[in-house]
């Protein structure tokens, strides 16, 4: 769902996801520095190499590709880890990329119990970390992922060498106003029926323009029918998950971020800002925002006739600005 502008609710009010151009069949092959084009990904190969992890909050659905320092990727909502597909391939030679599913969207499963809120993701994240052993990480952010990656620098900044965010919230914008109507549905119960399901049943209108491939996405062809079933069919595969996504946007209507300025600003890693300049989900102030915040900022990349879920159809783009940032080039 996109909070700003994805108000329109019935059978194109949630709308799609874009599928890679780069990334539509063949087989997740490991790609090496001097690779810049892998082979590409499909659901049916992201699904083989999807693991899961037992933790005090469930069982949590991650991929874990590539060698190297380890980076964690945190997608956005109503997405899950196979967002992050094309860069992964494209880094496998220079990280250990972990792509995990956030408590109530993917194929994370947890107890009907589990409170879903922005900082009970955190917690869940570092519980990852913890059982994958990992003690630090490079962290990259999009959408409320990348929200959720600034809590995480402000709870545990020991853990992030360096932070990657794309167009995400912050806290002059979090949630954004329009997102509160959803909010109030989901407190309702059924958001996914009203939402999520009408997108699985016309996929033609998920990809039009009124729909979250319109919105997020430029290219008008996406998302293809194999990414709206890998996003979608998982929130709808049960009363419990239903019922969990009401949790999750419940969780989403407040601003997580209030106050944040103060610890935002203690964290001394490297930061760099990559946003599409097309997006109308979030503030146009908020890159220079996010820039003026931190102070080892590397600086701000507008990416032009790019929208909200750029890093999708971008990947080639996230992993050189990956690359340039975890080397230390401004």
């Amino acid at each position: 769902m996109i909070r700003r502008h994805f108000i329109h609710i019935g059978s194109v009010a949630l709308g799609g996801l874009a599928l890679d151009a780069c990334a539509r069949a063949a087989s997740l092959h490991p790609a090496d520095a001097s690779t810049p084009t892998p082979a590409p990904v499909d659901a049916a190969t992201f699904t083989r190499a999807r693991r899961f992890a037992s933790t005090s909050f469930g069982e949590i659905a991650y991929v874990d590709y590539g060698s190297g320092p380890a980076a964690l990727f945190i997608h956005g909502y109503p997405l899950n880890g196979f967002q992050w597909r094309g860069a992964i391939a494209r880094l496998a030679g220079a990280r250990r990329s972990i792509a995990p599913d956030l408590m109530g969207l993917g194929f994370t499963n947890i107890a009907v119990t589990q409170a879903i809120t922005p900082e009970t993701q955190v917690s869940m994240l570092l519980a990852l970390l913890d059982t994958l052993r990992i003690d630090t990480c490079d962290v990259l952010g999009n959408d409320s992922g990348g929200m959720i990656a600034q809590l995480l620098v402000m709870r545990a900044p020991h853990r992030v060498r360096s932070l990657l965010l794309t167009n995400c919230d912050t806290e002059p914008d979090c949630p954004p106003r329009s997102f509160l109507p959803f909010v109030r549905l989901a407190r309702a119960g059924g958001l996914a029926d009203k939402t999520i399901a009408p997108a699985l049943a016309d996929k033609a209108a998920a990809r039009g323009p009124r729909g979250l491939g319109g919105i997020g996405y430029s290219s008008p062809l996406d998302p293809t029918d194999e990414a709206i079933d890998m996003y979608f069919a998982p929130i709808v595969s049960s009363a419990k998950r239903k019922a969990q996504y009401d949790d999750l946007t419940i969780g989403l209507g407040k601003n997580a971020l209030a106050n944040s300025k103060a610890l935002l600003r203690q964290y001394t890693g490297p930061v760099r800002i990559v946003w599409g300049a097309d997006d109308t989900v979030f503030a146009q102030s908020s890159p220079a925002w996010l820039d003026q915040i931190f102070p080892n900022s590397r600086g701000v990349r507008l990416v032009q006739r790019a929208k909200l879920f750029f890093p999708e159809e971008r990947p080639d783009l996230i992993a050189t600005e990956a690359r340039r940032l975890w080397s230390g080039q401004r």
